[in-house]
């Protein structure tokens, strides 16, 4: 079963998640469980982003937790957050095509 991780952040520093985030997908290239990430930004609530990371099953996502640059990440993440990260993790039950 497919399993998505959403991480919900807000910060006035977007420019350095994204330079972070480059260096995590380098740091972890060969190893990385994910198959799929994109950055989104609330319309409705400046300064609100949701990262949207997919993996192939629940099993993957926890096998990218635990690479030592994952948890870095994590650590560097939250110092560019004006509060704590909020992570919702979520099975896919159906994904249509429309």
């Amino acid at each position: 079963m497919a399993f998505i991780q959403l991480i919900e952040i807000t910060s006035s520093r977007v420019s350095e998640i994204e330079a972070l985030t480059e260096e995590w997908q380098a740091q972890t290239e060969g190893q990385r469980t994910a198959v799929r990430g994109t950055l989104t930004q609330d319309r409705d609530r400046p300064g609100t982003y949701l990262q949207i990371v997919e993996f192939g099953s629940y099993e993957d996502a926890m096998a990218n937790s635990r690479l030592p640059a994952t948890a870095a990440f994590a650590a560097r993440l939250a110092a560019l957050c004006d509060g704590p990260p909020v992570f919702r993790n979520l099975d896919v039950i159906s994904v249509e095509e429309m």
